[in-house]
């Protein structure tokens, strides 16, 4: 027969009962299993039970050691959760005991002593990064107006918790002060040109200087000039300066396109007339030089045979001269007759052509017997001449 079917003799088979089925008592609730386990810490703490049978005192005893069973229960969840902390991959963790340096933790869980280790979590990992803008003077008095951002990472956690009250102020005034000295150490066109990468560079290192000598545990992974400018309210006259620099720059580009042009053919003019004027000259020098060993070659002929050489040298210095003209007057001594000598027609003549010839004013026919005579009678003046000439020299 089941526990609960009727009949049973009036015995109570509940698995949860207590023997007696006459109250028809269920399973024992949570609020009766809290409720005992109160009585009993209430007893260690020296009140009395919680159940309803006790006295006006023993129930406001009781209510008193609930209250102070669950406010120390509520403590030493408390003191557990304090007590234990997790240090990330990318952290670390500074450890003071009683305010000094105690250690460094490592990522993973770790254990301290509450009210007396005190933890902060510093970054080691993660890249930070500020920006600084502000006006100041250049070199040359002139102001200018630069924006910058400074990348950076904790490198030294113990340094940056214990040696610096706030890191990144600190890291904001030594910027500050590093970005004034180096534009004030530049020129403003400098600064705004071709100068502003240096001129990063150049804060970095400062920044990095006197970050060490706070000791502040920051170390500088790169600052960048964003921008370097004039101020606001004279932007449009700088730009109308920068515009007529560019014009500027601009003439002087193509002056020296044209220079680049022009001189090297002016040097290869002057370079052809200097070559000219040495050929010239040696030229010159050399017929001087032939026309003086020829003269005292000359001069030895004479010597010998003075009327010959007189003589060769005036039939010389004539055919020179009769040479290039085509016409020639002789005057004979004979008569006052001047004899008209057409020499190109004589040449012609000569060759067996037909020769026109003129009288005395150069126009009429000759025959060839008559060009013969003219010929004859030139042939013995010039004779003739030779001969006195001959005897005056004697």
């Amino acid at each position: 027969m089941a526990w609960n079917e009727p009949g049973g003799n009036n015995k109570d088979q509940d698995p949860w009962g207590s023997g007696k089925r006459g109250n028809d008592q269920g399973p024992p609730d949570l609020d009766e299993a809290l409720r005992k386990g109160l009585d009993k810490l209430n007893r260690l703490l020296g009140g009395g039970k919680s159940g309803g049978g006790g006295s006006q005192n023993r129930s406001g005893g009781s209510g008193y050691g609930f209250l102070f069973a669950l406010i120390g229960i509520l403590l030493v969840v408390w003191v557990a959760y304090q007590s234990f902390y997790t240090v990330d991959e990318r952290d670390r963790a500074i450890v003071l005991r009683f305010g000094q340096y105690y250690q460094t933790q490592q990522p993973g869980l770790h254990f301290r002593i509450p009210w007396v280790d005190e933890v902060h979590i510093v970054p080691v990992t993660n890249v930070n990064s500020f920006s600084v803008r502000g006006e100041m003077l250049t070199e040359d008095e002139n102001i200018v107006d630069v924006n910058l951002s400074v990348q950076y990472v904790v490198s030294d956690p113990k340094a940056y918790v214990l040696n610096i009250r706030d890191g990144v102020q600190a890291l904001q005034y030594a910027t500050d002060s590093a970005l004034r000295h180096e534009v004030g150490s530049m020129a403003f066109q400098d600064v705004i040109t071709e100068g502003r990468a240096e001129l990063g560079v150049n804060v970095e290192k400062r920044l990095q200087g006197f970050l060490n000598e706070y000791r502040a545990g920051l170390r500088v992974l790169k600052v960048n000039v964003e921008s370097t400018q004039p101020p606001q309210e004279v932007q449009d006259a700088f730009q109308d300066v920068q515009r007529a620099k560019e014009d500027e720059q601009r003439a002087q580009e193509e002056a020296e396109t044209y220079r680049n042009k022009v001189v090297p053919e002016a040097r290869g003019k002057a370079q052809r007339i200097l070559q000219d004027a040495q050929a010239y000259k040696q030229q010159v020098v050399d017929q001087a030089t032939g026309d003086a060993s020829r003269f005292d070659k000359i001069l030895t002929a004479y010597k010998m045979a003075p009327s010959v050489t007189r003589e060769r040298l005036y039939l010389s210095a004539m055919e020179k001269i009769m040479g290039d003209s085509s016409k020639v007057m002789l005057n004979t001594r004979s008569g006052d007759n001047v004899i008209f000598l057409p020499l190109n027609r004589l040449s012609q003549g000569a060759n067996g052509t037909p020769v026109a010839s003129g009288n005395d004013d150069g126009n009429g026919d000759l025959s060839s017997s008559e060009v013969q005579a003219l010929t004859d009678k030139v042939v013995n003046e010039l004779r003739s001449r030779q001969e006195n000439s001959g005897r005056r020299g004697r």
